[in-house]
């Protein structure tokens, strides 16, 4: 193959399965090119990818080597496709009765869902999270394109119970909206003990969900890696958990204007701290 179709076929293989560990021979076969050119070929593709934003491409070198990718982008990146994203969310029609946001066509839109999990997985990746979790429904797409660009698997937490997935830990915890107690479940098979885990959820108002998942990694042994949301609002203050990392902040939804929002930040910190 010719220089550029090798790295047409490379870039392909490596963006559709991020997070996966390619050995030198699994490039090398299809293109019978020797091991040394691969290296070098690699590294002009790693160097292309870091200027472009695209993501990082790993190596590793000597008989054991290999490479992989993570999208992972730059802070330019992010914090473009922030600013796009509170456009989206800023328009009016979005307001509900009762002053609520509508967001439900963003999160299942696999555009704007795949660009959210790259937005936490980036943020999160220094971390190195072994799982993400999430609660059902609306935080799955999120935390699903996440743990893809992390490379990791994602857990899901569940508000019933279900038979089909084994024996099962249960919480209770106060939900900080409605204000009562629910109840969250996540099987027994779906964390190995002292994982680290990346919590993902979808909105949050006074932090009482998070708060439940963090129970619940409690019950497992688990360790809490980071917890990204995509929309937090402004009121109340006082969440259940305070360090937090999310997309866009609401201030302000009422019914015949549009809504307020904002680049959002870690609570108590600055926005250089993610952008």
């Amino acid at each position: 193959m010719k220089r550029g179709e090798r790295f047409a076929l490379w870039t392909q293989r490596l963006v559709s399965e991020p997070g996966r560990r390619f050995s030198l021979d699994d490039l090398r076969s299809p293109v019978g090119t020797p091991k040394s050119t691969i290296s070098g070929d690699l590294a002009d593709l790693k160097r292309f990818f870091a200027e472009e934003g695209i993501g990082q491409v790993e190596t590793w070198a000597g008989a054991a080597g290999g490479v992989r990718f993570r999208p992972l982008r730059s802070p330019e990146v992010l914090r473009r496709w922030a600013e796009e994203l509170r456009e989206e969310l800023s328009e009016e029609n979005r307001v509900l009765p009762g002053g609520l946001l509508y967001l439900q066509d963003i999160l299942f839109d696999p555009f704007w869902a795949q660009r959210i999990g790259e937005i936490l997985a980036s943020w999160f990746a220094p971390r190195d999270p072994q799982y993400v979790l999430t609660v059902e429904t609306r935080g799955v797409p999120p935390a699903l394109f996440a743990a893809r660009a992390l490379g990791v698997k994602m857990v899901l937490a569940r508000r019933t119970s279900r038979p089909a997935e084994g024996p099962a830990v249960y919480i209770h915890y106060r939900s900080q909206s409605s204000d009562r107690l629910q109840t969250m479940s996540l099987a027994r098979r779906a964390l190995p003990p002292g994982s680290r885990v990346l919590i993902v959820d979808d909105f949050m108002r006074g932090g009482g969900t998070l708060r439940g998942m963090e129970q619940l990694l409690e019950e497992f042994s688990c360790q809490v890696a980071g917890r990204g949301v995509v929309l937090a609002t402004a009121i109340p203050e006082e969440k259940a958990v305070r360090d937090f990392a999310s997309i866009l902040w609401l201030e302000e939804v009422r019914e015949g204007f549009q809504p307020r929002l904002r680049l959002g930040h870690p609570s108590g910190e600055g926005d250089e701290k993610l952008w």
